[in-house]
């Protein structure tokens, strides 16, 4: 069992995390979409949890204007090319609470 995973229950968390971050959220019925803007910047997904994280890309990328797939960026792992195995690591929940 993962520490968190992508489920609805974490829905309110991430569009609570948006609001702290000043996102303005919505969802478009018409869209069946769940939409976030911020300074102008507008992001739309599927899910709240996917909305997170298209603003943390945004967060991450830091863009001064729009500019075609402002949103690239080179990592060490490409997509498709993830690994399928996992490495060794002990999970959150295996440590004892203090």
């Amino acid at each position: 069992m993962p520490a968190l995973s992508e489920h609805m229950n974490v829905y309110t968390t991430a569009i609570a995390v948006l609001e702290n971050k000043g996102f303005s959220i919505w969802y478009d019925r018409e869209r069946d979409t769940f939409c976030a803007e911020r300074d102008g910047w507008d992001f739309w997904a599927d899910n709240p949890i996917s909305l997170l994280g298209l603003a943390a890309i945004f967060e991450y990328k830091k863009p001064s204007e729009y500019t075609n797939r402002w949103w690239e960026t080179e990592g060490g792992i490409r997509y498709p090319n993830v690994p399928e195995t996992a490495p060794e690591y002990t999970p959150a929940y295996g440590h004892s609470l203090r």
